[in-house]
């Protein structure tokens, strides 16, 4: 096995797996720790309230069926990536990639994708994880015992009022930054790791409440059994086109936001088995999800939709009407709480990371300056379902919100993998002998060399074509 070229790689030590590393950066304790510290950034919200929709959508398992082709073919390759970069120059995205580029090359430039990506993603995800706190405490005291009618309304009278979200908000914030300011060992590692043992946990005692349900058979028929009907009526290209975007967007590729863990990690398991494992991990959860939501829908006669409405009036309209409802759905609130706030510790520490390893800050300094700024930038997307409503950037009924989901999910996570991509792929970049060297260190499944026509003919235009249709589908609305 050829190893990475001295020009082209950081020093030795840079793979230490000392518990501070030999050139003083922290590693993790366990590979449990990074397993779960990856899995929990991939693993959000859109697990939960798209993923099960649209597999139900667009025919049951056949859509799986597309969707873990594209998981697998588009995905994977790239989260190894980002896992070989990191580990190879162990610092952030934000100085990662001017440590491994070809001496007098600017890939170091897109290195602010880090940051800003993380930034965009939290503004709007801070708040909806705060309505998931709210939401758990107000199911623990029973406030969400009112009648169907009423349950959309609470949701709306939460959207209303700024106070309350902001105090989520910042509740949610104190947490993921609280966690970060630990450090790796003391803060990330044991409260993600508990975190994720719990959700998990909760996950499989929702699935097994749900498919014993009376009627739950019918539902679990919807979600899983192949239906080309369904499929041809949503239409093929639609569902070869949510099955490319859901896999490409659930593991969040292209800002780096992956990539640091790797950088916390040692050599001693190759790279391509972790992400697998990782990507396993992720999968699971989003259709394990679907085992909770189809079931109980259809023992209920509700129509199960996607979005904000599942999670906060159709879900919660079901633990009303099922026996011992009030605690299946506490243990759903805290779940999802946690799949949401493991999300945001995740990218949190990327922000932080990114501001020691580009500007030289402490940790305590980038906690707080980045704390603070954060703080403010999650008012617009709060203010936009209030004071700002009048705000639809992006045509009829959409707000801020809706407008930085857009900016980082259809603006920077495309151009961030295809940067990666070429990156580990051509001679102009780190190249593929390092990006294979660096992969296949240590015991474990190897990358496939074979496929490297596949990365550099034919995922550059399936990452295109995710940007282009992107916009068109987001614009559409827009220009009529």
């Amino acid at each position: 096995m050829s190893q990475p070229s001295p020009a082209s790689s950081p020093s030795p030590s840079s793979g230490s797996s000392l518990p501070g590393g030999k050139d003083g950066r922290e590693t993790l304790g366990s590979r449990l720790g990074f397993l779960f510290l990856s899995a929990g950034c991939a693993i959000g919200l859109g697990n939960v309230w798209r993923f099960p929709f649209i597999t139900g959508q667009y025919g049951g398992a056949l859509f799986v069926a597309v969707y873990l082709f594209f998981l697998i073919a588009v995905g994977l390759p790239i989260l190894i990536m980002e896992f070989s970069v990191g580990r190879a120059a162990r610092r952030n995205m934000g100085d990662a990639l001017r440590q491994l580029e070809p001496k007098g090359a600017r890939w170091h430039r897109f290195g602010w994708f880090s940051l800003a990506g993380s930034y965009l993603l939290m503004m709007f995800y801070i708040p909806v994880a705060g309505w998931m706190l709210y939401y758990c405490q107000a199911t623990i005291r029973g406030e969400l015992a009112l009648p169907p009618e009423q349950v959309g309304a609470f949701f709306g009278e939460m959207l209303s009022e700024p106070a309350g979200m902001i105090f989520w908000a910042w509740m949610t914030l104190l947490v993921g930054f609280g966690v970060c300011w630990m450090g790796v060992r003391k803060g990330l590692e044991p409260v993600v790791k508990a975190m994720m043992g719990g959700l998990l946990l909760i996950l499989l005692g929702l699935a097994a409440r749900s498919v014993t349900l009376p009627g739950a058979l019918e539902g679990l028929r919807f979600y899983l059994a192949p239906d080309w009907n369904r499929a041809m009526d949503a239409g093929v290209w639609g569902m070869v086109n949510a099955a490319m975007t859901q896999a490409f967007f659930t593991l969040g590729l292209g800002v780096g936001s992956m990539l640091i863990f790797a950088s916390y990690l040692d050599r001693r398991r190759t790279l391509t088995g972790e992400a697998t494992l990782i990507v396993g991990l992720d999968t699971f959860v989003a259709f394990t999800a679907g085992l909770i939501i189809f079931p109980a829908c259809f023992a209920f006669g509700v129509k199960p939709d996607s979005g904000p409405g599942l999670v906060f009036i159709t879900l919660p309209n079901i633990f009303n009407s099922m026996p011992g409802g009030r605690l299946w759905g506490t243990l759903f609130f805290v779940f999802m709480s946690f799949a949401a706030l493991t999300t945001v510790i995740s990218v949190v520490e990327n922000i932080i990371s990114y501001s020691m390893d580009v500007w030289g800050w402490s940790r305590r300094k980038s906690t707080l300056v980045n704390g603070a700024a954060m703080a403010l930038l999650v008012l617009p997307c709060i203010l936009g379902f209030n004071v700002w409503s009048a705000f639809q950037p992006l045509g009829p009924g959409t707000g801020i919100l809706d407008l930085e989901d857009f900016l980082i999910s259809n603006t920077m996570l495309p151009p961030g993998a295809l940067i990666f991509l070429l990156f580990c792929c051509t001679r102009y970049g780190w190249g593929w002998k390092n990006f294979l060297a660096e992969a296949d260190m240590g015991e474990g499944l190897k990358f496939p060399r074979m496929i490297r026509p596949w990365l550099i003919y034919v995922l550059p235009v399936l990452i295109v074509l995710l940007f282009v249709m992107g916009y068109v589908e987001k614009l559409r609305p827009v220009f009529g």
